[in-house]
């Protein structure tokens, strides 16, 4: 999830002001959006798209040497504005120094998506796009509209994590150093029970029509908001009530789960919820070709230094799949984040995570000089 709808959602039980919020985000350096159009875009599904479109936002500039790079690919359902947690003078990606590139995945509303794509591709006919059809349309927009042959450095949560596992194994040499918060090099299959019960809520609304709905399936969009709040964070984040931290006095659970349910991803398309859950549960990268679906052999191919942090309390990614990946890649720091947050320690939710997260990255950029 986006950390800056869960600091949203969080800022409104505090009874802040988005107006707040947004001066609060005034502090971070200002992105300039683009976007990348490719002809004939053929997806993995086999369905050509006329046009694929990714959406994209860079920071500071590329220098001479065109060698300064480091690549944001965005999670679920985010924007490009998705990593400015690490992103500043202070942080562990300084602007002044590097340029950093972040992309939207398919499926966003803002890339291609099935609620922006014309027929015959349109709402529930837009294919099933998979993280390496994004990888696969990120590598041209670097090399075919930015002229970057090489990376300092790829960095992701979440899905983002995904597409960076996948950019280690279909591209080995194509960045220094990769780094993968919250995420796997598969979704295994309790990953993807998770989210075909998200879907399932989702879906069994009536005005959903089978994906041809008129109006937004509303009762449909809050059942999958609940279901997906479920696994967010940790059991015991719920049991110590830390959503209490910076609440007004007096907020009540029952405040929290409405603010979840009616407000977890504002203006969202229902399609788009479902192309990007489905991206998510095919993602693999033992079905990279050339892997024969052996994810072991495929992790054990990455050539260069891995920082691999899940969250020690993560539902959607445990920690347990995280060790078994990391005993089968070479050149490995595994560094689990010690946090009660589950998922969204991943994306630093909170003060205490955004500090390990940009000091560990930080350290581990800083090695490759």
């Amino acid at each position: 999830m986006r950390k800056k709808l869960i600091l949203l959602l969080l800022a409104s039980l505090a009874g802040q002001s988005v107006l707040a919020q947004e001066k609060v985000d005034a502090k971070v350096p200002k992105a300039e959006r683009h976007e990348f159009v490719i002809a004939n875009f053929k997806t993995e599904s086999g369905v050509t798209l006329p046009q694929a479109r990714v959406v994209y936002g860079t920071y500071g500039k590329l220098n001479d040497a065109r060698d300064n790079t480091v690549l944001l690919p965005s999670h679920y359902m985010a924007d490009f504005h998705g990593y400015e947690w690490l992103i500043g003078e202070d942080k562990a990606l300084d602007p002044s120094k590097l340029f950093l590139v972040a992309t939207e995945l398919f499926g966003n509303g803002n890339s291609s998506s099935p609620s922006n794509t014309p027929e015959p591709y349109h709402g529930p006919r837009f294919p099933v796009t998979t993280i390496r059809d994004n990888v696969e349309a990120v590598r041209r927009l670097l090399t075919e509209e930015l002229k970057i042959t090489h990376l300092r450095a790829i960095i992701g949560f979440s899905m983002g994590a995904q597409q960076a596992f996948q950019w280690a194994v279909s591209y080995p040499n194509f960045a220094d150093r990769i780094a993968a918060t919250a995420g796997t090099a598969k979704c295994y299959p309790h990953g993807v029970v998770r989210l075909e019960g998200e879907i399932a809520a989702l879906t069994t609304d009536a005005a959903f029509e089978n994906g041809d709905y008129k109006e937004q399936p509303k009762r449909g969009l809050e059942a999958f908001a609940v279901v997906w709040t479920g696994w967010l964070f940790s059991q015991e984040w719920w049991r110590r009530e830390l959503w209490r931290e910076g609440a007004k006095p007096g907020t009540t659970f029952e405040q929290v789960l409405h603010e979840f349910r009616t407000n977890f991803i504002p203006g969202a398309d229902a399609n788009n919820l479902i192309l990007q859950m489905r991206t998510w549960q095919k993602h693999d990268v033992g079905a990279t070709p050339g892997f024969g679906g052996d994810v072991e052999r495929a992790l054990k191919s990455i050539k260069v230094p891995f920082l691999y942090m899940p969250s020690e309390t993560d539902l959607y990614f445990p920690i347990g799949d995280a060790r078994y990946e990391a005993g089968f890649i070479p050149g490995v720091s595994l560094m689990p984040i010690p946090s009660l947050w589950g998922h969204t320690a991943g994306a630093a939710s909170n003060p205490t995570d955004a500090r390990f997260l940009n000091d560990t990255i930080g350290k581990f950029l800083a090695a490759g000089k």
